[in-house]
């Protein structure tokens, strides 16, 4: 990423309320049926929990909704993918997972890298994917 960009990423992240969720270009989850809710608490340490909305529009006709939420850094790098919770086929990570139900689900995440080591205080990013369409917040993880 270039120097002009890095600075309008970090003027961007700090000029945005942090009791406000920061909606970037590429934001198609109006129009598309579901909604990314703020994670709470935020800021975090270590966990947090990262709720989501998949409405009854995305299953008409018996269709399954295919999720992924995955978690970055400020430099746009994958850090981690957060569990899915109660999902009907058990917990494990929220990659390409299919809902057949619509309503509220969350995400869960430790705080930590894909590696398991915690990640350090900073800014992260969830993106939340749904059926190819994402939506994106940030989030404050605090040591």
């Amino acid at each position: 990423m270039g120097r002009i960009s890095c600075v309008f990423l970090i003027f961007t992240l700090f000029a945005v309320p942090a009791k406000i969720s920061a909606q970037f270009p590429g934001d198609d989850s109006q129009e598309n049926g579901f909604t990314l809710g703020q994670n709470y608490p935020n800021p975090f340490n270590p966990e947090t929990r990262i709720p989501f909305e998949l409405n009854e529009s995305l299953f008409t006709e018996g269709r399954t909704v295919v999720v992924s939420v995955r978690i970055y850094n400020v430099l746009q790098q994958l850090v981690a993918s957060p569990v899915a919770l109660r999902h009907p086929n058990g917990q494990g990570p929220l990659i390409d997972l299919e809902y057949t139900q619509p309503g509220r689900h969350e995400a869960y995440w430790d705080g930590r890298d894909r590696s398991g080591r915690e990640v350090a205080s900073g800014i992260y990013f969830v993106q939340l994917t749904v059926n190819g369409a994402r939506a994106i917040i940030r989030m404050y993880v605090t040591k």
